[in-house]
């Protein structure tokens, strides 16, 4: 498989090195992070002397003796050296038993520079404190951008390019095939086995029908607001039955093993979160074509689901906009930074352009507007507000 360099990713592990933190790798199932593991130690080799790295990867079957976290324990230590620095690499560690207990032992000793990677609810970032004793230190591995989608292919005309990616997605395995039919049989076999096996895994589900309908629920809905009782009362009405709290549940099992980001409301005006109805988004809009057919593309949702993510994998806290009933679709915030966003597929009639602008213009502070769209232009400006071509946004 043809293979670029994420930067990105490779320079946050590379400013962390010799940190006693335990490095962590988490995003969905064939994201890369093996490949970004094997990139990272390929570093390592070649820019720090004197190194001994003991290296573990839990997909392949030579190592199906150490997945007893006794075993991976005295199999490191018995490869270590003392006049070496020494890093441990460990590949999918959730599929060793207890693997938690060997980590902290190992981090305990304070010999060894740690790195992990893992993709499932086993892994989900809030339970990292649970899990390490140790200070953790997090990267969500993403799957391809829009960015990394034009590196790899070579792309001369961009906007080509996005409507193929819109179509394609950033699942990077389903890229080796040559059928659209063949690209989404890979990424809907990614996306069923992420749900049976690492979810069905963990909380031992006992109608996955009623997950699978859920599923499909949020998948088609995603960029909507919703709740679970509203879904509940959905799924019910089509004679599923199922309880709010167990709609909640299985919500969070989805959001654990990084199918779907939950975004949840925030009050322009009263600067404060909302509790009821969040928003949902895919970690690759292309599960959605993959699962649910092409018939309806629905570009809209698809570029607020691409916006969104983007938005994730640059780092802000997202949030749904709510100002006097009015909705824009995101607060992005880092640090000191805001922005206020609004996607649209299409903004080349007025009528639209004015529904667009309109919540943006009655934000009374001096943080950034922006409208995000399909415009094929360069960056512009309408009464303030900066209007973006969302492919070439996407690879600012």
């Amino acid at each position: 498989m043809k293979l670029i360099n994420r930067e990105e990713y490779l320079n946050k592990l590379i400013s962390v090195i010799g940190t006693p933190d335990i490095k962590v790798l988490t995003g969905i199932r064939r994201s890369g992070k093996s490949k970004l593991l094997e990139a990272f130690k390929k570093y390592i080799t070649q820019n720090i002397k004197n190194v001994n790295i003991i290296h573990i990867n839990f997909n392949i079957p030579i190592y199906e003796n150490l997945m007893e976290y006794h075993e991976l324990y005295n199999y490191i230590e018995k490869r270590y050296d003392a006049n070496k620095r020494n890093f441990i690499l460990i590949d999918e560690v959730q599929m060793c038993v207890g693997f938690e207990k060997a980590i902290n032992g190992l981090h305990a000793l304070e010999k060894y520079d740690i790195y992990i990677t893992g993709s499932n609810a086993f892994l989900m970032s809030s339970d990292l404190a649970t899990l390490f004793t140790g200070r953790t230190f997090g990267i969500d591995v993403y799957p391809f951008s829009f960015k990394e989608y034009l590196e790899y292919y070579q792309y001369d005309d961009i906007d080509k390019a996005f409507d193929n990616y819109v179509k394609e997605g950033g699942m990077s395995g389903s890229y080796l095939y040559k059928t659209q039919k063949e690209k989404y049989d890979y990424i809907s076999d990614v996306y069923n086995t992420l749900i049976v096996r690492d979810i069905n895994q963990k909380y031992k589900i006992r109608n996955l029908d009623v997950l699978n309908n859920l599923n499909n629920f949020l998948i088609d809905n995603i960029s909507n607001l919703t709740s679970s009782n509203n879904i509940a009362n959905v799924l019910n009405s089509n004679n599923v039955s199922i309880t709010d709290k167990t709609i909640s549940n299985y919500i969070k099992y989805l959001c654990s093993a990084f199918a779907f980001y939950k975004v949840t409301r925030y009050d322009i005006r009263g600067k404060k979160l909302l509790s009821t109805q969040d928003k949902y988004y895919l970690s690759d809009h292309s599960f959605r074509y993959a699962l649910l057919g092409t018939t309806n593309m629905d570009y809209g949702r698809i570029y607020e689901n691409i916006v969104a993510i983007e938005l994730l994998r640059r780092g802000y806290e997202i949030y749904v906009g709510t100002l006097y009933n009015k909705e824009i679709d995101f607060v992005a915030s880092k640090r000191n930074e805001k922005i206020y966003i609004q996607v649209s597929d299409n903004i080349s009639d007025d009528i639209t352009l004015q529904r667009e602008v309109k919540p943006l213009l009655e934000i009374k502070d001096a943080y950034p507007k922006i409208i995000i769209a399909k415009t094929k232009h360069e960056l512009y400006q309408y009464e303030g507000i900066q209007i973006y071509d969302i492919a070439r946004w996407l690879v600012e």
